[in-house]
């Protein structure tokens, strides 16, 4: 099955835990992100990222890669329940783009057995969030 949604930012809180040079940084993000459409709910997430080019004065030009480990919480086509993901990504001319594995075992409710992958892009134009799953 497919399940499509869209996505926004609820909290965004990112610190630095190794300055290697002024324009090359590793993060720690936590991230709260509110979700609609046929995925409907919300996500925490945790990111550790590594700027291969951090730009100041407009971070939307920076270079990035990113993992995380993501738990939604809601419903999915109608079953509500939640679930965790590894997330792994890239941020590239004010663009990120990852790919998503749904944690085996990881589900609740009655996304209990819910397995699969899936991908999410955002960009100054919106972003939007695809499942390929099974229950």
């Amino acid at each position: 099955m497919k399940a499509k949604g869209t996505y926004g930012v609820k909290k965004w809180e990112e610190n630095v835990y190794e300055q290697i040079s002024s324009e090359m940084k590793m993060t720690k993000a936590s991230v709260e992100y509110s979700m609609s459409g046929e995925i409907n709910g919300k996500s925490t997430v945790e990111y550790l990222m590594f700027y291969t080019y951090y730009n100041a004065n407009d971070q939307h030009k920076s270079s990035a890669v990113y993992n995380g480990i993501m738990r939604f919480i809601g419903i999915v086509q109608g079953k509500e329940g939640s679930f965790a993901i590894e997330d792994q990504g890239t941020f590239e001319n004010g663009e990120a783009n990852s790919t998503l594995q749904i944690i085996a075992g990881s589900g609740i409710g009655e996304l209990k057995s819910i397995q699969g992958t899936g991908r999410y892009s955002a960009n100054k134009d919106g972003a939007q969030i695809e499942l390929d799953y099974t229950l």
